[in-house]
């Protein structure tokens, strides 16, 4: 039981939160709401064509799996000899210099003709972690850039390097959503985007139509939560503003009319003026020690004041 559970008065009472984001950031939100257990659910992204998972994925194919090991990797509760398996990297410079053993444990499962959500359930099992994790798509899929100019740039890592802004972002192939992804926004009561990469890991799964339109026809509150640091690609150039606004934009109005995004989590340093028709809540979160880390305590409390003042 977390020891700040009774505190939280708002969270505590969900039955089905949906988080929705890339590796590090979901990472980090998840296991700060990892008491939540079941009851909390990762829609991970899985566009990612770098480092081990690009590797894995240039010479064999199948899905980015770096993301959701990533995330397992964050909300593992009980260290074992397994997870410790699990998260190994190789070093050296042969052929698994620099692959790490849990992308290629999930591209066999996959390769044996696993289906990639039961994989993930293995190996949640195998790890004892309770909370959903669900990869975006099944199928692979990398995400593209439309220019200013009509040139086209595609996987994340070449977007990531862009020195501008693209005019909009899609998916090559233009895959399904996984239907359990779908299935868990519909019964949500909560939706969280973000913290992350913007345009790399909160952005791609917004792009599938089942997900938008999910989230076109909840009723469940939808937060965005701010990344603490300033983002190393084009992202840096958005405000928060404007990059709510990307978001309402992709999802589009919500069915009763009102915009997508209900509620947002920030800093108090941040420029949020323009957004002041929205509830929002501007507090220190970080960590003392990596100040552009969410501070696990702090986030719940936030998301939770959030929510008092949504209802």
């Amino acid at each position: 039981m977390n020891p700040h559970l009774h505190n939280l008065t708002q969270l505590s009472q969900l039955q089905q939160v949906v988080a929705i984001g890339g590796g590090h950031g979901l990472g980090r939100l998840m296991s700060s709401l990892g008491f939540l257990k079941e009851r909390l659910t990762g829609i991970v992204t899985t566009t990612d064509n770098g480092g081990s998972t690009g590797r894995i994925r240039l010479q064999h194919g199948g899905i980015a799996w770096g993301d959701l090991r990533n995330c397992i990797n964050q909300i593992i509760t009980e260290p074992s000899t397994a997870s410790a398996l699990f998260e190994y990297r190789f070093s050296g410079n042969g052929d698994l210099a620099g692959h790490n053993l849990g992308n290629l444990m999930l591209k066999a499962l996959e390769d044996m003709k696993i289906r990639p959500l039961e994989g993930v359930n293995l190996i949640r099992t195998l790890l004892r972690v309770r909370c959903h994790l669900i990869p975006m798509s099944e199928t692979p899929v990398h995400l593209g850039a439309k220019l200013h100019s009509g040139a086209t740039v595609v996987g994340e890592v070449n977007i990531d390097k862009l020195t501008e802004l693209p005019k909009r972002l899609f998916l090559i192939p233009q895959v399904s959503a996984t239907p359990e992804a779908v299935s868990a926004l519909q019964q949500a009561e909560l939706i969280l985007l973000g913290p992350g990469s913007f345009l790399t890991s909160i952005m791609p799964p917004l792009l599938l139509p089942e997900i938008a339109q999910a989230l076109q026809s909840t009723a469940a509150k939808i937060i965005f939560i701010d990344n603490l640091g300033v983002e190393h690609s084009p992202a840096a150039t958005l405000s928060l503003a404007q990059r709510i606004d990307w978001i309402e934009k992709t999802i589009g109005q919500k069915i009763n009319g009102t915009s997508a995004v209900d509620g947002i989590i920030t800093y108090p340093e941040a420029a949020y003026q323009d957004l002041l028709h929205k509830a929002i809540i501007a507090e220190k979160l970080n960590d003392d020690d990596i100040i552009y880390r969410h501070n696990r305590t702090l986030l719940c409390k936030s998301i939770d004041k959030l929510l008092a003042k949504l209802s």
